[in-house]
C-alpha cells in the first residue's frame, strides 16, 4: 500500500464536554488533505472521529481518559435487557438509505436536542445546519431509520468504510424513552454490519467516568484501543494489533 503522510494540529483549549472541571484539546486531520472514505477507514483504527469534514482525536496532555471504541460483531451477542429492546419494538420497521434530511428529520433532529442538549452546541436551524454536522462531501453516509407508520422516531447517522460502519450520531424521539430507542440503534447498526459482511462498528469513545459514555461497556464484544495502537476486548487480555494501515500521522 502507498504511505500517506497526515498532518496533524492542535485545536484550542476549551471545557471538557464529557468530565466536569476539565480542558479539552482535539489534533486535527490538515483540513487542506484531501480525504478519502479509505483514509478515514484506516484513521478510525487510530481513533479518530469525524465532525462534519472535521475528523480529529483527544489531544489531550494530562487526560488519556477518551478510549477508542468498537464492538467486533462476531463476538456481540445481546443481553436480556437488548433482547427486550428488539422485542417492545418490533412494530418499528427499519429502514436504511443515503444520508438525505427532509423536514421530518429536521422536527425529530431539534425536538430530540431540545431535550439531551438544551445549552444550544449543536442547535439546528435549518437542514444546511444538520448537513454541516453530520455529514461530509467525502464521506459515504447512511441512515438507519426506524419509522412508526408514517412517523419518524429513529435516526442513526452512520458512516460506511472498509470493512466497518461508524456510528456517527444517533437522533430519537424523546417521548418515547420506555423503547430504548438509543439502544435500538445499536443494535440495528449491528445487524447492519453483519448484513454487509462487515468486522466493526465504531462507537467513538468510551469513558468509564462518565455516565452518559459508559453505556457503550453494555455492549458484548466491545474493544477498546490503548495508547499503543493495541485493539482488544474491553476487560480482556487478548490484543488485535492493525497492521496494513496506510496512514502515518505526523
Amino acid at each position: 500500500m502507498t504511505q500517506v503522510t497526515i498532518n496533524l494540529y492542535q485545536g484550542m483549549s476549551h471545557p471538557c464536554s464529557y468530565l466536569a472541571g476539565q480542558v479539552a484539546c482535539m489534533h486535527v486531520v490538515d483540513p487542506n488533505f484531501r480525504i478519502s472514505s479509505g483514509h478515514y477507514g484506516r484513521l478510525l483504527e487510530s481513533g479518530f472521529r469525524r465532525s462534519g469534514d472535521m475528523v480529529y482525536r483527544p489531544g489531550c496532555r494530562e487526560c488519556h481518559a477518551c478510549i477508542p471504541a468498537r464492538i467486533r460483531v462476531n463476538r456481540f451477542r445481546p443481553n436480556r435487557s437488548q433482547r427486550r429492546t428488539l422485542k417492545n419494538n418490533s412494530d418499528i420497521v427499519i429502514r436504511s438509505r443515503n444520508a438525505e434530511f427532509d423536514e421530518q428529520h429536521l422536527a425529530l433532529y431539534r425536538t430530540y436536542l431540545a431535550s439531551r442538549h438544551a445549552d444550544g452546541e449543536m442547535s439546528a436551524s435549518t437542514i444546511a445546519d444538520m448537513r454541516r454536522f453530520l455529514v461530509s462531501d467525502w464521506s459515504e453516509t447512511i441512515l438507519i431509520e426506524g419509522w412508526l407508520g408514517e412517523r419518524l422516531v429513529l435516526s442513526a447517522v452512520t458512516d460506511v468504510v472498509d470493512n466497518a460502519l461508524s456510528a456517527l450520531y444517533t437522533y430519537f424521539d424523546p417521548d418515547l424513552p420506555q423503547r430504548s430507542l438509543g439502544t435500538l440503534g445499536i443494535l440495528q447498526q449491528i445487524e447492519a454490519c453483519r448484513n454487509l459482511g462487515l468486522r466493526h462498528l465504531y462507537l467513538g469513545y468510551w469513558i468509564e467516568s462518565c455516565k452518559k459514555m459508559r453505556y457503550k461497556s453494555d455492549f458484548s464484544g466491545l474493544e477498546t484501543r490503548d495508547q499503543e495502537g493495541n485493539w482488544s476486548l474491553l476487560g480482556k487480555q487478548s490484543k488485535t494489533t492493525e497492521t496494513g494501515g496506510i496512514i502515518t500521522c505526523a
